[in-house]
């Protein structure tokens, strides 16, 4: 983070502005808009900053900039176009510990002025480090559509209720629960809508009703191969309601950091012959946390119904009456093909996929190779890197041709995506000298000879 964002309280502190034309005026009426008194240096001032500097009972001076300026002054803003000005400015003012904002002079400045959307008291501010302020103003007029002009009235009248919400909710997590349905209900449109006193009443039996003993939930949330762009929608929604986050290891950090700031972060991972938290217990606690009335997401890699043992989680929910939610995620078969470039079926290569798990019971895939040996069908082993040996000689021994494409794709959908490509026959030793880990998907058949020509993703190839 090249800035640490900050709101000032500036109301009557002199805030010098070294500059008197429209460029200073600019950063002026920002200025004025926080409650500044104004102190312009120029050696010509146009007449509405002059006008500007009276109405903050500030002052302002037709000459050339003085150090002498400086004194008594919170922030300097520089907005000329003379670059030997600009640099003595700044120079003067870091050495008196003064905060400087050089306008579009980022290697001369100690703050910067960000983009500013105002909803008083919300106020949202967007900066750049001065790297893109194109960027800045796309994403400032995208933000300014989604925003309800009326949301800092809602503000207003949330917080003039917020000590009679927190005498009534003592407990800090149904505090929050409730806040939430005051924000996104009914409540809130009548203060967009300007009807207060409905408002009002509304706000107050929410609050009576939340009294009654809270009912917990859970969120049973596919997170995908890895990418946090593959999220849905609906997944970041609940993500940013959870009280718990309950996630697996191949949940990728960027994804983690996705999950409201101050949800309870607990890991149940599973690797090979390392289980963090049993599946038995897993499951247990999804119940017990429900029962405290908590909001509980299950964030597992992948799609929960695809080898996620989902099933099996919310079997115990159902039991105890316990809603639930399922949403579903980008599978790893799906993930890693498409950003392999492999198209799991194609017209001239396979009209059928098959997903399989490699993951070995009693030092075996336990698989019915015989129904693997059609060329026109793409195979996809879930977990199969230990097992990799006994998959390509059991669809060998088969009848699979030993010039079938095989790829294997490490950390897929990721930016250390790693990409391992074969035939049944080379594929055990390219592997072993890549030196590959987990987590790893197989894909098997002649939609991998595709891979050549469709690859997009930048990753590493072995």
């Amino acid at each position: 983070m090249d800035y640490l964002p900050l709101n000032f309280d500036v109301k009557g502190r002199r805030i010098l502005v070294v500059g008197g034309g429209d460029l200073a005026l600019r950063k002026a009426k920002i200025l004025n808009r926080s409650g500044a008194v104004l102190y312009v240096v120029a050696p010509e001032i146009i007449d509405e900053l002059k006008a500007l500097v009276v109405s903050s009972s500030g002052r302002s001076f037709e000459r050339t900039y003085q150090l002498q300026d400086l004194e008594g002054v919170s922030l300097v803003v520089v907005a000329t176009d003379d670059m030997a000005v600009n640099e003595a400015v700044s120079s003067d003012a870091k050495a008196a510990n003064v905060w400087v904002n050089v306008v579009d002079q980022p290697h001369l400045c100690n703050v910067i002025f960000p983009a500013v959307i105002d909803r008083s008291p919300i106020v949202i501010s967007l900066s750049s480090g001065g790297s893109s302020p194109m960027m800045l103003r796309k994403l400032k007029a995208q933000l300014e559509t989604q925003l309800p002009s009326g949301l800092g009235r809602l503000a207003e009248f949330l917080g003039a209720n917020k000590n009679k919400v927190k005498q009534t909710l003592t407990e800090s997590s149904r505090r929050l629960k409730f806040w939430e349905q005051a924000i996104d209900g009914p409540v809130a449109e009548d203060v967009y809508a300007g009807n207060e006193p409905l408002a009002q009443q509304r706000f107050d039996e929410l609050l009576n009703n939340s009294l009654a003993a809270p009912q917990g939930e859970v969120y049973l949330i596919g997170a995908g191969p890895g990418d946090a762009d593959l999220l849905t929608f609906k997944a970041l929604r609940l993500m940013q309601k959870a009280d718990v986050v309950l996630y697996d290891r191949l949940v990728s950090n960027e994804i983690l950091r996705l999950c409201r700031v101050d949800a309870d972060m607990v890991y149940v991972g599973k690797a090979r012959s390392d289980h963090a938290v049993p599946q038995g217990d897993m499951n247990q606690m999804l119940v017990d946390l429900a029962l405290e009335g908590k909001r509980v997401v299950r964030l597992k890699g992948g799609d929960p119904f695809i080898f996620g043992r989902g099933g099996e989680e919310i079997a115990l929910l159902a039991e105890h009456n316990i809603p639930f939610q399922v949403v579903p995620g980008i599978t790893a078969a799906s993930g890693c093909a498409a950003y392999a470039g492999i198209p799991l079926t194609h017209r001239d290569y396979a009209q059928s996929v098959r997903f399989l798990t490699g993951h070995l019971k009693a030092d075996t895939p336990n698989l019915n190779w015989v129904e693997m040996v059609h060329r026109d069908e793409t195979l996809v082993f879930y977990m199969g890197l230990v097992g990799l040996p006994l998959i390509c000689e059991g669809l060998l021994s088969a009848g699979r041709s030993a010039d079938t494409p095989i790829a294997l794709v490490h950390n897929g959908t990721r930016s250390d995506q790693v990409v391992v490509t074969g035939t049944l026959s080379t594929m055990v030793d390219e592997v072993a000298k890549a030196n590959i880990k987990a987590p790893t998907l197989i894909i098997v058949g002649e939609v991998v000879k595709l891979r050549e020509q469709l690859s997009w993703f930048k990753q590493e190839d072995k």
